[in-house]
């Protein structure tokens, strides 16, 4: 769109606007132009949760991602970032449900995180508040903007809450009586004075769904998240091989996990969302686990170009597929789990073939093992080929000896 269509009238150009109200719900009026779902300003002050943050930090519970503990002081007070900032233009953008979209199907898509299964959003929203940004600094000279989607040092949530967008839920997430959980967040920071808006009350009371239906117990509290204990830390941030235990534990989802939403009585009649871009492509559509494992680099860039799913790498979804095929448990696996043992490059999606393998079990699980592991080289999955044999051994040859006896 020109320029000339997205500015403030001319008249008004020059001259700030002498009531922040109107300012306010004019910047409002333009994000809902842009694309999103719903928009709301916030004063810029210093964190009233910095000192959580620190102790989160401190528990461990950030995992292994040390680039959150960066920038600490950042995070703690906004203003720190943009010169001059003094408000912050909050944004949402519903990605489930979405209008007329079928419900996911086949046993890989319901095991991806709902956000997941369209265009990344980093994308979608990181244009579309560059462009508000412009279309601001235009309208009122000498302003300046800086927008993140989830990519800078901010406790968005926070700043989220204290606009009105939604209520720390129990689960962490953002709540909304009509909304529910499932929206994104992004945010401007700017040096126009905007009228914040209303931070909304406690929505979950008593409730303890999310809390008591997290399979890992990754909310060990509430509003508390230990995220090396959450399935979607694992199967996204986690680079490598998974620990023992975290096998049994991310359970069949491939990435992400939407447990604690799935349970939420909020979400259970959100209202639905309608961006064309976050519905999965067809391309997308038809993959199962199988194909998954399967895929080469060229059909890996094809299918997921632009996806949120490239966060995990190749590598990563084809350790979370064998995975996921290994704790489902079915024989119709094993073809599959053995080409990859056989003939992946990536020697952490054999170790994962492998131990998938010892835990379906079976006479083919087992001959695809030990001949993978007369020709085996590398010792990591030479190891875990002799542990998973052993395991599948036990479990073929467990139910024989019980009929001879």
């Amino acid at each position: 769109m020109p320029p000339a269509t997205l500015s403030w009238p001319k008249s008004r150009m020059t001259e700030p606007l002498s009531d922040r109200r109107e300012l306010t719900e004019t910047l409002k009026s333009w994000a809902l132009e842009a694309g999103f779902t719903r928009a709301a300003a916030v004063k810029l002050v210093p964190s009233s949760q910095g000192h959580w943050f620190r102790e989160w930090l401190d528990r461990g519970d950030h995992a292994g991602m040390e680039w959150i503990s960066r920038r600490v002081e950042l995070r703690e007070d906004p203003r720190k970032i943009l010169p001059g900032a003094a408000s912050a233009l909050c944004v949402a953008l519903q990605y489930y449900p979405l209008q007329d979209e079928p419900e996911a199907e086949g046993d890989l898509w319901p095991r991806v995180a709902r956000y997941a299964r369209g265009r990344d959003y980093h994308d979608i929203m990181g244009k579309q508040l560059k462009a508000l940004g412009r279309r601001i600094e235009a309208a009122f000279p000498g302003s300046s903007t800086r927008s993140y989607v989830d990519t800078g040092p901010i406790l968005e949530r926070e700043l989220a809450a204290r606009s009105g967008l939604g209520v720390q839920g129990k689960n962490t997430n953002l709540l909304h009586r009509q909304w529910g959980s499932y929206f994104l967040l992004g945010e401007i920071l700017l040096t126009l004075d905007l009228e914040p808006g209303e931070p909304i009350s406690d929505i979950c009371g008593r409730c303890t769904r999310c809390l008591d239906h997290c399979p890992t117990d990754a909310l060990p509290a509430p509003y508390r998240l230990d995220a090396g204990r959450c399935i979607s830390y694992w199967t996204i941030e986690h680079r490598g091989a998974f620990p023992e235990q975290v096998r049994e534990m991310v359970g069949d989802w491939v990435f992400g996990c939407d447990i604690c939403q799935e349970v939420c009585p909020w979400n259970y009649k959100a209202a639905a969302g309608d961006h064309e871009r976050l519905r999965m492509p067809p391309e997308r559509r038809e993959l199962d686990l199988q194909g998954l494992l399967g895929l080469d680099r060229e059909g890996y860039v094809e299918r997921f170009i632009k996806s949120p799913m490239k966060r995990a790498k190749l590598e990563g979804l084809k350790r979370n597929a064998a995975v996921a095929m290994g704790n489902r448990g079915s024989a119709e696996y094993v073809p599959a789990l053995s080409a990859s043992l056989q003939g992946d490059s990536d020697t952490v999606v054999r170790r994962h073939a492998a131990w998938a393998l010892g835990k379906i079990g079976g006479a083919e699980a087992v001959d695809a093992l030990r001949a993978a592991g007369q020709r085996e080289l590398d010792a990591e999955v030479g190891s875990e080929i002799l542990a998973a044999l052993h395991r599948a051994e036990s479990r073929t040859e467990g139910p024989e000896a019980l009929n001879a006896g």
